[in-house]
């Protein structure tokens, strides 16, 4: 492969007033993601009165020390829930990728410092999220519980549809029969259909005196047959260890709990891995850090993808397919922690398209394609790329940055609804993992064919420039007003 030989000039005006505009970007990301934790000091006290921890304390003592944690759906119901007092930070439950005792594994745990851990509509999604993630990836999965069930006053938001919480259980019978092993500990609250949950995984343990598991407190109870209970002979730990046998362990406290989950993850045999090409890996000729020039600040500014895609791959070496024409869409191969790949990205800047001699033999001039659009050629390019990733079981990265299909008579001319549906339809039917990096603008139909949330990626990541929508705000203002004239 060739290595790429990077023009980036760091030293400019132009790259120095991008990297800032990133910064700025990334700094309002990270005061974002910590604004709940920082406001919460005296309801995190009284959590540890009770010997208790929240969900990311109990996932940093649980995980292997020093070892990367990688979270998913953190902004999940940002700014969603506005009726609801203090609203729904991360959607109540932390989600992450981590290893435990040497193995990888996803987390799912329980917020109790949000609303005491109930669901709502996001809640639900996003644990269905953490479960499809196992489940592609063989990952076993780890739940820890502390939910106090349905958020009553949003309940339409979980049940009955296909993607609410029947799923879930659903969910846990299917991975059950995969084989994907599912550890669950209680740690407080488990109400009503949330039971559910621990009960249909491999191994549940609860922890003494905070942990319960009902289908119905002891108020229902009440009003529904006339017995008095309290919570702990209704469903406490001590009673479905030693009756119900409902769980296989009792545990002391949530230290003892964390041992237990460890001990429980060591347990378990090798995973089978995808027998996908690996050679030793290589660091970038580039600091990946240079990124951050690289975006424009404007949106109108052009750049190169090439230049992201030499600071990320190994060596920088990138074996470019079909370089010359169908130039909006960069496609070519790589590796990536020593890992072959297939990279499909957008091209950040206009290009000449290559034009025939007209019918007398004469020299035509060139044609400008502008840049972030997909045209027939480079739609067919990247169809036929991702067919060829597909035929040598390689894995396939997009890089979005686009605006979507060219439109207006040319475009219709030359075919671009069939060259389109083309490319929509092989990334459909493409088998291998796909992952999806979102650098800037993924409108439209483009956000189809890049491989966006309906296409199935195994994960996708949006850089704090990505924006996402039908079309870009100004034109669909335009549209709007030319429609009601």
């Amino acid at each position: 492969m060739k290595k790429i030989v990077s023009q980036l000039d760091i030293k400019s005006d132009a790259y120095r007033k991008n990297h800032n505009t990133m910064l700025t970007l990334l700094t309002e990301l990270q005061t974002r993601s910590t604004e709940f934790t920082q406001s919460q000091p005296k309801s995190l006290e009284k959590l540890h009165k009770r010997h208790k921890y929240s969900a990311r304390e109990r996932i940093e003592k649980v995980v292997d020390p020093g070892t990367e944690i990688v979270e998913i759906g953190r902004f999940a119901a940002y700014g969603m829930y506005r009726d609801v007092p203090g609203g729904y930070p991360y959607a109540g439950s932390v989600v992450v990728i981590a290893t435990i005792s040497g193995k990888k594994v996803v987390i799912m745990a329980n917020e109790p410092l949000v609303k005491s851990g109930s669901w709502v509509g996001m809640t639900c999604k996003k644990n269905l999220r953490a479960q499809e993630i196992s489940m592609e990836n063989n990952l076993p999965i780890v739940y820890m519980v502390d939910s106090a069930g349905v958020f009553l006053e949003r309940q339409w938001e979980v049940f009955p549809d296909k993607e609410h919480f029947g799923r879930i259980f659903r969910n846990n019978a299917k991975m059950a029969a995969m084989g994907i092993p599912q550890i669950s500990c209680v740690f407080g609250w488990c109400v009503a259909g949330g039971a559910y949950l621990p009960g249909m995984s491999s191994s549940l343990a609860m922890v003494k005196d905070n942990a319960s598991m009902f289908l119905a407190g002891p108020f229902l109870v009440k009003s529904a047959l006339g017995q008095e209970a309290d919570i702990q002979t209704l469903g406490g730990a001590s009673m479905h260890n030693a009756l119900s046998g409902v769980a296989d362990h009792l545990l002391e406290n949530e230290e003892e709990a964390f041992l237990w989950i460890r001990d429980q993850i060591a347990l378990i045999g090798g995973q089978p891995r995808a027998h996908f090409d690996r050679i030793e890996p290589e660091e970038p000729a580039y600091d990946p850090e240079e990124i951050l020039g690289i975006l424009p600040a404007e949106p109108t500014q052009t750049y190169d993808v090439r230049e992201i895609i030499a600071r990320i791959v190994d060596a920088s070496r990138f074996d470019e397919f079909k370089p010359l024409w169908g130039q909006t869409i960069v496609t070519g191969f790589a590796r990536i922690g020593g890992y072959a790949v297939g990279i499909v990205a957008n091209q950040g800047k206009a290009v000449k398209k290559q034009m025939p001699p007209d019918p007398y033999g004469r020299p035509q001039p060139p044609k400008i394609q502008m840049g972030n659009v997909i045209y027939s050629d480079s739609a067919n390019k990247a169809s036929h790329f991702i067919m060829l990733c597909n035929e040598r079981r390689i894995p396939l990265i997009f890089f979005h940055d686009v605006t979507g299909f060219m439109v207006g008579r040319q475009a219709e001319n030359e075919g671009i609804i069939q060259d389109g549906a083309q490319f929509v339809n092989v990334q459909a039917n493409s088998v291998v993992p796909k992952f999806s990096v979102v650098m800037r603008n993924s409108y439209g139909a483009g956000n189809y064919a890049m491989c966006g949330k309906a296409y199935d990626p195994r994960f996708i990541f949006a850089w704090p420039t990505a924006r996402i929508a039908v079309m870009e705000g100004g034109i669909a203002a335009n549209t709007i007003l030319l429609t009601k004239k």
